[in-house]
């Protein structure tokens, strides 16, 4: 890639972000005040206090905390599994030798989850989707922790997407000192102008340098170097004729989320953020009207008398002297009498829009099911309607969040060679990832409430089939709506025995009853062959009989 065509394809994606982002400030000031980070405000150093006289109600930000919450415990909670990898194709014709590979490579990964930084990425990840309905992180290779998350705030990045709508192309631009660019690219790659300061001490003067990750167009196959991966990384700086690094990635390195598309050509998102602004704004007014009204009522503005002699006293007990006797020295140009029970009503009812619209209450529930108070069928029983909603945004943070970052994961793991070889079985069928977190679980569990219906049902035509002799029952698959119901559920490979070993042991405690009644009857019959050894003879019995060669009497 030529420094011309970077500069071509970043001018691009500016264009674009530039229309966004009057609304991504509008969001920064009423709802998200410590968030956001655009260079053009870099001087005002916004988002490093918050102001009170715009914000006098948190609801927003506290229902924010909510979702981020929730969607934390929900979708990846650091104190559970949250996902499993599986082959394509029928999940029971898996081996016990794939199964066990399969769930050892998945808790390497958690383990490189919880050494990294990417819970606590996750956590921001969550709050920036809530707000801005645009989230983004890179996930780096480290020598230390494999893994590595860097963090991104709204107005740190630039998006594009290809023709299926896949975002493949990242772009930011940010300031570094002089000793920070010297130190990051070498003295050899930074400008002249860079070198002399840097050979001046000049250390902390700043220089603005872009970071272009796209598609590798002039990709050579075959050839091997970091210049001709599938993706291009490109460092630059205004008035420097070369990149200050150029390389790449195997993976598209950048974890790119929204909300929802509304146009098929937007490369970012809108959501619950935007649509919620209207009513933040006028919950915020509300407020302000309100401590207006009290503030005048409590303390109106004051009509004073020319009698009155030196100032007004307006401190508690403090005295107030003038000379006339016919009219009040002091006293308030207007009452002011607020109807505080229609505001304040007013007031909790946008609250209340405010909450339901960032799902507030529905991921209060699953922060109870992560704790131990609800379970996922609860959830799903009470919350059907909001899981029905957020249904496409959980779909699309799937595709655009979880499947990227546990495909990064695993090829960042396999380069590393921390990964247990791959069983013979496996070749030529495509790894697939499925999830097994509280809201997975929830969505699941319409499914296993089927399941339990269809067993129940199953239940009832059995004291049928025990009254009439019929064999109905022989057309329920009980083995396999167990191990459906077990997957609804979660469990783990290691739980549910192989159908082979199943198949074994219903052999094997075959046998061991047919043996167990073979020796009952060789028993009996040794009893029984006692018993009549110890008959005595010639008392007239059957046995007489038998021994003289009749028959005995009927």
């Amino acid at each position: 890639m030529k420094t011309s065509e970077a500069k071509a394809i970043f001018d691009q994606l500016k264009a674009e972000y530039d229309l966004w982002t009057s609304g991504w400030k509008e969001l920064v000031r009423f709802v998200a005040p410590t968030s956001g980070n655009f260079a053009e405000d870099a001087n005002t150093k916004r988002g490093q206090k918050i102001d009170h006289k715009t914000i006098l109600d948190n609801t927003a930000a506290r229902a924010v905390d909510i979702l981020s919450a929730g969607m934390m415990s929900g979708l990846t909670s650091p104190s559970r599994s949250w996902f499993e990898l599986t082959l394509d194709g029928p999940q029971e014709q898996l081996t016990h030798n794939v199964s066990t590979w399969l769930y050892d490579v998945k808790q390497i990964i958690e383990r490189v989850f919880a050494k990294s930084n990417l819970y606590a990425t996750l956590r921001n990840f969550y709050e920036e989707m809530a707000v801005f309905c645009t989230a983004v992180f890179l996930v780096e290779e480290d020598y230390d922790t494999v893994i590595h998350c860097v963090p991104m705030t709204i107005g740190e990045f630039m998006l594009a997407h290809d023709a299926r709508g896949r975002v493949d192309t990242y772009a930011r631009e940010f300031a570094m000192t002089t000793a920070q660019m010297v130190s990051e690219f070498g003295y050899e790659n930074v400008p002249q102008r860079v070198q002399q300061e840097y050979a001046n001490k000049k250390y902390n003067n700043t220089h603005t340098v872009r970071h272009l990750i796209a598609p590798n167009r002039d990709r050579k196959y075959g050839k091997i170097g970091n210049k001709n991966m599938p993706f291009v990384s490109v460092y630059w700086t205004d008035g420097h004729p070369r990149f200050l690094r150029e390389s790449g990635y195997e993976d598209f390195p950048v974890i790119a989320s929204r909300w929802e598309l509304k146009r098929p050509n937007d490369s970012y998102g809108r959501g619950p953020g935007w649509r919620v602004l209207g009513d933040v704004k006028m919950l915020q007014k509300m407020q302000k009207k309100k401590l207006e009204a009290l503030d005048k009522s409590i303390d109106p503005p004051l009509m004073v008398s020319n009698n009155v002699q030196g100032e007004v006293n307006l401190l508690p007990g403090g005295l107030t002297r003038y000379n006339s006797t016919t009219d009040a020295a002091v006293k308030p140009i207007y009452q002011v009498q607020p109807d505080l029970q229609n505001t304040e009503y007013s007031i909790e009812k946008t609250r209340k829009s405010i909450s339901e619209q960032f799902f507030a209450d529905l991921f209060l529930m699953i922060s109870n099911v992560d704790a131990g108070k609800m379970t996922a069928t609860e959830v799903a029983e009470r919350a059907q309607e909001k899981m029905m909603i957020l249904g496409p945004v959980l779909e699309r943070l799937k595709n655009e969040l979880l499947d990227p970052l546990i495909e990064r994961a695993f090829n960042i793991c396999n380069r590393a060679g921390i990964l247990p070889p791959p069983p013979e079985e496996i070749q030529g069928r495509e790894l697939q990832v499925s999830y097994i977190s509280m809201i997975a679980q929830a969505q699941k569990a319409t499914g296993l409430n089927s399941i339990r219906q269809a067993a129940q049902f199953a239940a009832e035509l059995a004291q049928i089939q025990a009254a009439t002799g019929s064999e109905v029952l022989d057309n329920v698959d009980f083995d396999g709506a167990l191990r459906e119901g077990l997957a609804a559920i979660g469990a783990t490979p290691k739980m549910v025995r192989a159908e082979e070993d199943v198949q074994a042991a219903r052999e094997n405690r075959a046998k061991q009853q047919q043996a167990l009644a073979q020796q009952a009857q060789m028993e009996s019959a040794v009893k029984s062959a006692k018993a009549l050894s110890e008959t005595p003879l010639n008392t007239g019995s059957a046995l007489d009989a038998v021994a003289q060669g009749g028959t005995p009497n009927a």
